[in-house]
């Protein structure tokens, strides 16, 4: 056996392999914009519209493409799976990622099915700690964002900016020091994914943003998110959500100059 037959394979190599793993999506069917959620119900919304094909019905992730070239994946819930996806869009190295998500508004502001274009997560969640030091903020791409911003004003809807903090807890509503915690950092609101898309973007040079809707006001004993208070959030606002980010990812693919990303 020859020294070169017990090499490993190399990330970028592992990557290939795995992203039609875990979606059932050809590398080469994948598009040079992506959009990222956990929710079914849009990728199937965006499958209908663009009448294209669902891969990975039976795995893990589930992913489609449109003949704009533009992606959505399902990646499924978690600061984990976040970082799963991001790490596996190497393999593709896309001009650029959009993560649609709901979140918890932690503010008097933010008013259910209000639109929160981050300009920061606090990384709270402890996945992103395995691919930079905390000291390392997690940020989005600011010219990505601009495209973003620009669609939610043409469709005459307003949008809050702030930091958001992303935990991997998902039972805390009744913890008081963790929600006392959280005041004290005046966060804008709370998630689970998007620091760790935001740094793992970063690590893998991947543009990144993220557009959340506010799904719900934990911090309010009568604004604990329910199985029927979400679906009266996706009836209402996940449609224009979902549109948004469709119209801002075509157009910077259309219209924008390519996002550098720096290294330091």
């Amino acid at each position: 056996m020859t020294q070169n037959s017990l090499r490993r394979p190399n990330r970028i190599h592992i990557a290939q392999n795995w992203l039609p793993r875990y979606t059932g999506m050809p590398l080469q069917k994948f598009g040079d914009y992506i959009l990222l959620t956990n929710f079914h119900y849009y990728l199937r919304s965006f499958a209908n519209a663009f009448s294209c094909y669902v891969y990975g019905e039976d795995k893990p992730m589930q992913a489609a493409t449109n003949r704009d070239g533009l992606t959505i994946i399902n990646f499924g819930i978690g600061s984990a799976n976040a970082a799963t996806i991001m790490d596996l869009l190497s393999a593709r190295q896309p001009e650029g990622v959009l993560y649609l998500g709901k979140c918890g508004g932690l503010k008097k502001s933010t008013e259910i099915g209000n639109f929160i274009l981050p300009i920061a997560a606090i990384r709270g969640e402890g996945t992103s700690n395995d691919y930079f030091p905390p000291e390392v903020p997690a940020l989005p791409s600011f010219k990505l964002h601009k495209f973003v911003s620009q669609k939610i004003v043409d469709h005459g809807y307003e949008y809050r900016t702030g930091v958001v903090y992303t935990t991997n807890r998902r039972l805390w509503e009744h913890d008081k020091k963790f929600i006392d915690r959280l005041k004290q950092m005046t966060c804008i609101a709370i998630d689970m994914e998007t620091a760790t898309i935001f740094v793992v973007g970063h690590h893998n040079e991947i543009a990144r943003g993220a557009l959340l809707l506010v799904s719900d006001i934990p911090i309010a004993p009568e604004g604990v998110k329910t199985a029927k208070s979400d679906v009266r959030v996706t009836e209402k606002w996940s449609k224009i959500h979902l549109q948004i980010g469709i119209e801002a990812m075509t157009e910077i693919g259309d219209k924008g100059e390519r996002i550098k990303h720096f290294k330091y």
